[in-house]
């Protein structure tokens, strides 16, 4: 017998210079004659790839069949195939809500109405970042002081 190994990777950049990737490898016994055969050698090979390629192209598209919520793999706020928000976008949510004296928690409940900041997407992060940074949270989220 013959083994093929084949792997493949990919990662996508989102928003906030974030990203996420996947890669997998399939190994696959094939009859050891087929070296004699390299046409037919090369096809088994390729056929490997592409099943690789789709395997990751499928789980970083969302048709996966563990579909988790991202890297944190938990439901946001009932956006189920959105990824939760990053660490970073969290601890910055944090600090720029200790330097503006304004409550985290309060500013999501008004915005989102959520109370975790765990549950948090990256989109909705991004966008509370966005705000409190630009504006200090008006536009109906200020308020909320500790």
């Amino acid at each position: 017998m013959l083994r093929l190994n084949a792997g493949f990777s990919r990662k996508v950049g989102e928003a906030n210079y974030g990203s996420r990737g996947a890669s997998v490898n399939v190994e696959l016994e094939v009859e050891s004659n087929l070296v004699n055969d390299p046409d037919a050698l090369v096809c088994r090979i390729r056929n490997l790839f592409d099943l690789a390629r789709k395997s990751v192209d499928d789980e970083l598209n969302g048709s996966g069949n563990g579909q988790t919520n991202g890297s944190q793999g938990h439901q946001s706020n009932g956006h189920r195939n959105e990824r939760g928000a990053t660490a970073s976008q969290l601890k910055a949510i944090e600090a720029i809500c200790r330097d503006r004296q304004l409550d985290p928690h309060q500013q999501i409940q008004n915005r989102f109405g959520i109370n975790d900041l765990d549950q948090l997407t990256l989109r909705q992060a991004s966008g509370l970042i966005d705000d409190l940074k630009s504006n200090g949270a008006s536009n109906g989220t200020g308020g909320g002081r500790r």
